[in-house]
């Protein structure tokens, strides 16, 4: 079993349920694929004496549980009246509802779920940013209301590259250890260094979708990664096709296809003629706005000023997009930047856009918004960040080249600390930390 993070914040949930009176239940989103189901299922079977699961999809015969203007005592007594076996014990129950999305009166219905306090409720979905569709196939199905107010909310993502090193086989102790480098002035040692950063390019390639990585930690096979990723990549194309509107179906798919083509530029900042020659926002601007809601990308706007709050500085017509896992961009880039990846030989601009892939990726997973800053022409941040009080500049190098824009802006705002991510050994220079990539999983 992959060792989650999310799970701890199961717990502290189920915790707050029963000893500080929490009346609300448990939704957690995210995109296919990034393990939703899986650890739910492992929670409610490790920590409850009974769980019973309702997935709308594989078991769309059960939306019948919650027709009708319901209270929860007529919604449990269904549930044992439709699903053999099932077991409600008064404070040791998890009722789980998987694919909610599929399901509008059972989102509805979290309201009186989450007052009764006899059993627990988790709900996940994959597409419940999204707007809601009026297509005949479309699985979203709109919710009479939405339970504000009696939801908490987690977003959960593909597994971040601590959970990637527990998976390869390193502990607590050991990923502690590389985390006291961090911020001081101390250099890492090259046997260590060196270790790390290969691991770290094979996370790049494996990326963080537990299927893959799971399969990867035992056979170590880079063929059967990339027949991995190709499969969840056509089930995120089967969702554009099926829930995207209309004629957005095709200018979504076109968007997302123009992605890696936009990461391999000079200039990153996302460009609507790359999708298609001679086309502007007025076009596309729905189909962003759906690739985002819907947890497949991940986007980074350029700030006016880099004052907090950085998004009340964003300019929204310049972003940048970035896939929501680099192992899915590389495979969508092909097997042989795959290989030029882990030999560490991949150069051109398309080596920028991986790298600036990555390290956003990172970012967001440790619950970052993402923003830049590119003045004019001549200088650009590639991320800054809001932490302890401050904005923090990010610079991001796929190599060790000189940090021209990194220093004019400690020059211009004075920050009390910035970094810089490279290929190399850490470093420090007045407030500048330089650091290898692998240490963004400390920031």
């Amino acid at each position: 079993m992959l060792r989650r993070k999310v799970y701890s914040e199961l717990l502290k949930w189920q915790e707050q349920r029963r000893y500080k009176n929490l009346r609300k239940c448990l939704l957690i989103k995210g995109a296919r694929q990034v393990g939703k189901s899986f650890i739910v299922r492992e929670f409610g079977l490790n920590e409850y004496d009974s769980f019973i699961s309702i997935d709308f999809f594989k078991q769309p015969q059960l939306k019948q549980i919650f027709s009708g203007d319901l209270s929860s005592e007529e919604i449990f007594k269904r549930i044992t009246a439709n699903i053999p076996g099932a077991k409600l014990i008064q404070g040791s129950t998890l009722i789980f509802l998987d694919e909610i999305q599929r399901c509008g009166n059972a989102r509805t219905a979290l309201k009186f779920l989450a007052e009764d306090m006899r059993y627990d409720v988790i709900a996940s979905g994959s597409l419940l940013g999204l707007a809601y569709g009026d297509d005949a196939d479309s699985e979203v199905e709109e919710p009479a209301s939405i339970p504000v107010g009696y939801e908490s909310q987690i977003t959960m993502y593909s597994l971040d590259f601590e959970e990637f090193l527990w998976a390869y086989g390193y502990d607590d102790a050991t990923i502690a250890s590389l985390g006291e480098y961090f911020g001081t002035d101390n250099q890492i040692p090259e046997s260590i260094h060196s270790k790390f950063e290969a691991i770290f390019r094979e996370y790049m390639v494996v990326g963080g979708m537990p299927e893959v990585v799971a399969d990867f930690s035992v056979n170590k096979d880079f063929g059967r990664v990339n027949e991995l990723q190709q499969n969840i990549l056509a089930q995120y194309q089967d969702d554009i096709s099926k829930h995207a509107k209309g004629k957005e179906k095709q200018l979504v798919r076109m968007c997302y296809d123009a992605i890696p083509r936009q990461l391999a530029k000079e200039l990153k900042k996302f460009q609507y003629s790359t999708v298609e020659k001679g086309q502007t926002r007025r076009k596309f601007e729905g189909s962003i706005k759906w690739l985002k809601d819907s947890s497949l990308v991940n986007a980074c706007y350029n700030v006016s000023e880099p004052q907090i709050p950085l998004m009340a500085n964003a300019r929204d017509d310049q972003f940048k997009l970035y896939i929501n896992d680099t192992g899915l961009l590389t495979c969508l880039y092909g097997f042989e930047t795959k290989k030029a990846i882990l030999n560490n030989t991949i150069k051109g601009n398309a080596r920028g856009g991986v790298y600036e892939n990555i390290i956003s990726e990172c970012l967001v997973k440790r619950g970052y918004k993402l923003c830049y800053y590119k003045p004019d022409e001549s200088r650009e941040i590639e991320f800054l960040i809001e932490k302890n009080g401050e904005v923090v500049p990010i610079e991001v190098k796929a190599g060790n080249n000189v940090s021209v824009s990194l220093n004019r802006f400690i020059d211009d705002f004075s920050p009390s600390v910035a970094y810089k991510f490279i290929a190399n050994r850490n470093g420090k220079v007045g407030i500048k930390e330089t650091m290898p990539h692998y240490m963004i999983m400390f920031m």
